[in-house]
């Protein structure tokens, strides 16, 4: 994963300033675009895992992280993530 993001967790804030706590799973890039899987940090694996899949843009010269609005676009990565993670697995 890049260290363009730093550990592998990270915090966001949402638009009312409530601020979230997440782990990166994977990174990739795609069409020139940065896109992260995560899932919220410290699940304690009890509850079935919650995997979002956000795009990082540019605003004001700023990265930001926001939802996938277009299903092609979406499912294209979900696709290259899954691969990516299935990879993974099998060189284990």
């Amino acid at each position: 994963m890049s260290d363009e993001y730093g550990s592998d967790f990270m915090t966001i804030m949402d638009e009312d300033g409530t601020e979230y706590e997440l782990e990166v799973l994977t990174s990739l890039e795609y069409n020139g675009c940065t896109y992260l899987a995560v899932t919220p940090a410290g699940d304690d694996g009890e509850q079935e895992l919650e995997v979002s899949i956000l795009k990082s843009v540019e605003e004001n010269g700023e990265p930001i992280l926001c939802a996938i609005e277009d299903d092609e676009e979406l499912e294209a990565v979900y696709q290259l993530i899954m691969d990516a993670l299935y990879e993974e697995d099998t060189e284990e």
